[in-house]
């Protein structure tokens, strides 16, 4: 449990929870220029290319929250363990579905220049889609009960 302030990740926090498509000029307040935004399916390296991607993701999204789990802020480096409660139309029938994931951040100007996410994107997209769902299902439950 950490009790140390962390103002730059409650922003970071506060921002994401705010976030739609009509606001992404607020980027910019958050972002640096320069950032590089990798997730499981993205390696962004400027802020126009994170808004674009913004743009798209969020174009459907019905309703997205984070919550923190743990967070860590030292120097110009921080770290967040949250919790993604969404619901998109094209995911699950719109049903509201809950993901795990972290994010690592730097900061240079008081700016993110980097964010890596770590989610688990099976959890978030492919066990929720007819045919994908039934073959990672497979997949998995082969791997456990694999000898090897």
């Amino acid at each position: 449990m950490n009790t140390a302030p962390t103002p730059r990740i409650e922003q970071f926090l506060t921002f994401y929870n705010n976030l739609s498509s009509a606001n992404l000029e607020q980027l910019a307040q958050l972002y640096h220029a320069d950032i590089t935004f990798i997730d499981p399916v993205h390696q962004l390296n400027s802020r126009q290319a994170l808004s674009q991607y913004f743009a798209h993701a969020y174009e459907r999204l019905q309703q997205c929250r984070f919550t923190a789990a743990e967070k860590l802020e030292q120097a110009e480096q921080g770290f967040i363990s949250w919790k993604m409660q969404f619901a998109h139309p094209a995911i699950a029938k719109g049903k509201l579905l809950e993901v795990d994931g972290c994010s690592v951040l730097r900061w240079q100007d008081n700016m993110i220049i980097y964010q890596r996410d770590y989610y688990d994107l099976d959890a978030m997209v492919f066990q929720h889609l007819p045919i994908l769902g039934w073959l990672t299902a497979k997949v998995k439950h082969r791997m456990a009960n694999s000898n090897a």
